[in-house]
């Protein structure tokens, strides 16, 4: 009996090393970034970048850190926006080159121009789908997120935006 719970914990142990180097335990995103910010009726176009890094403690779930920077010179006046996001990433892998994810990411942004700036709650909704290079290189075909900040501003306290990005992921 004793031989048979050594042997099937060997091959446990065994099955869960060989399950570990079915998928990346990081990975690192960098791009282009485009948000569609709405506000009061208004919507204003900001390019950026925008890069993550994603631990990833089995095949499916990932923890990401989340960082943009855009511009915008909309009507004018120059303005910046700068969002840090915190959350879970469920991811489908397979043997397939394709590998769509969803996440849910929680934080805040900062918008700063015209001589004033504010601090807001943020939220992405949304998903994407990176095509395998390589073992260690993936590209993001797309990501595409519900933004939505936070920032007072007269009676609109809420901005519903758009955030869409493409890019290159390191996987490791």
């Amino acid at each position: 009996m004793k031989k048979t719970i050594v042997v099937f914990a060997i091959f446990s142990l065994f099955s869960i090393a060989a399950m570990a180097q079915d998928f990346s335990k990081a990975e690192v995103f960098g791009g282009y970034s485009y948000v569609r910010l709405k506000d009061s009726g208004q919507g204003f176009n900001f390019n950026g970048g925008t890069g993550s890094i994603s631990i990833n403690p089995n095949s499916t779930l990932g923890l990401v850190a989340d960082f943009g920077g855009y511009h915008t010179n909309s009507l004018g006046s120059d303005a910046d926006l700068t969002t840090y996001l915190f959350g879970p990433k469920l991811a489908m892998r397979s043997e397939s080159q394709f590998t769509p994810f969803v996440h849910a990411l929680f934080g805040g942004a900062h918008i700063s121009g015209g001589g004033t700036s504010d601090n807001a709650f943020a939220m992405a909704l949304g998903g994407g789908i990176d095509a395998s290079l390589s073992e260690h290189v993936a590209l993001r075909v797309v990501q595409l997120d519900y933004l939505l900040t936070k920032f007072s501003n007269g009676n609109n306290d809420r901005q519903n935006s758009l955030r869409a990005s493409a890019g290159i992921v390191f996987r490791f």
